[in-house]
């Protein structure tokens, strides 16, 4: 029997709303603690190491995040999918910077990152929001609230006191990385590593602004409308651009990742750009035939029901589907299902106009008695006796 995997969140030891820096920062973590190299022969190293390496290659990935976020490992499985650590797909993850660090520290800093002090992206961020079945088919503009920080007002951003400005780092000079050699079994190594005293900055505040207390940021609770295009399904994403987490050294803000719920609808289901339903019609009107009314996305519509219709009768309405997200003009259709209302609750006179109804039909009401004998007592077979009977 196959080991049942591990949440790729409690393997990380991440909360389920973890942003992709904390992701990374306790992916880097583990991948240094149970790194072979730096656990040689311990199987069991070996093995927590590709266990982590594999939920960080799902959860640092937006869409395979969002793949298994909704449908948990089932998203991964059969072909094509993960199939156990050996067989699994890491070709979406970026591993470059982390096991930079875990060779730097194992050689001494010679495969450290390599970004220096130049411009970064933001982090991106992740939120939700909730619309309508309706609001999905048409499109909507929705609001969403979150804490985003910005540049601090009092020094620009430089995190520096008002009056005073950060100085060059002395120990690397400004560039924010420090080369040095070491002796190893391969002979001299050069290495280079982030700069320890400016955090690879090439900077060093001496005098911290009292506003943003050096970090060059203040955090704001701010408003941000989101366009929802018509056709989206429940757990896409709508991506606003450098609305997320600010860059560093004049680079651009990350993105805000907006993933979108879809409440539940009572009479449609949705299936790709197509949609499900059920509609009731009457005796007569299946029997004779004739127009009924049909709930769509749309509003109702008129559907002429032909003679004869049997209850469970599919019948597709082209072009009353899900609108594209590429073109909204194009659109999938609606499929409904007509089921036959049987009459309850029969006044007198309507239970004699259907017994006249039924003689003139076949007369099924006395099907079982003419043919069993006239009187459906002779040779009629025995009636089942119940079990206290």
């Amino acid at each position: 029997m196959a080991e049942q995997k591990r949440d790729y969140y409690e393997v990380l030891g991440v909360d389920k709303q973890a942003d992709d820096g904390a992701i990374k920062k306790a992916y880097r973590a583990l991948a240094k603690k149970y790194h072979p190299d730096m656990n040689p022969g311990n199987k069991d190293a070996e093995k927590k190491f590709k266990e982590a390496s594999e939920a960080y290659a799902v959860l640092s990935d937006p869409e395979k995040r969002r793949q298994y976020d909704q449908f948990g490992h089932a998203a991964f499985d059969g072909p094509g999918g993960g199939g156990g650590f050996g067989g699994f797909d890491f070709g979406g993850a970026d591993f470059g910077d982390i096991f930079g660090d875990i060779f730097g520290d194992i050689f001494g800093g010679g495969r450290s990152r390599s970004r220096n002090n130049g411009p970064m992206k933001g982090a991106n961020i992740r939120t939700q929001v909730r619309i309508t079945f309706e609001e999905a088919m048409t499109g909507c503009e929705k609001e969403v609230e979150l804490t985003l920080k910005d540049s601090c007002p009092k020094c620009n951003g430089s995190g520096a006191k008002a009056g005073t400005e950060p100085t060059k780092c002395p120990k690397c000079g400004g560039k924010g990385q420090v080369v040095f050699t070491q002796q190893s079994l391969f002979g001299t190594v050069r290495n280079v590593q982030t700069c320890p005293d400016c955090g690879g900055s090439g900077k060093i505040i001496k005098d911290k602004c009292p506003n943003c207390y050096g970090s060059g940021f203040i955090s704001n609770r701010k408003k941000l409308s989101v366009s929802i295009p018509a056709g989206i399904d429940n757990g896409q994403m709508v991506r606003l651009r450098e609305k997320g987490e600010p860059g560093t050294n004049g680079g651009p803000r990350g993105d805000l990742m907006v993933e979108v719920m879809v409440a539940r609808h009572p009479i449609f289901q949705r299936q790709d750009y197509n949609i499900y339903s059920t509609a009731p019609i009457s005796y007569a009107q299946a029997a004779l035939g004739g127009d009924v009314l049909i709930d769509t996305i749309d509003g109702k519509v008129v559907y002429t029901v032909k003679p004869g219709t049997q209850t469970d009768t599919k019948v597709r309405l082209k072009g009353k589907g899900v609108p594209s997200l590429q073109n909204k003009e194009v659109r999938g259709d609606h499929y409904v299902t007509l089921v036959v209302n049987v009459p309850t609750g029969l006044t007198a006179t309507a239970r004699d106009l259907l017994r006249q109804f039924d003689e003139v039909s076949g007369d099924s009401l006395h099907a079982v008695e003419k043919k069993m004998g006239g009187d459906g007592k002779k040779d009629a077979p025995k009636k089942k006796k119940g079990f206290f009977s």
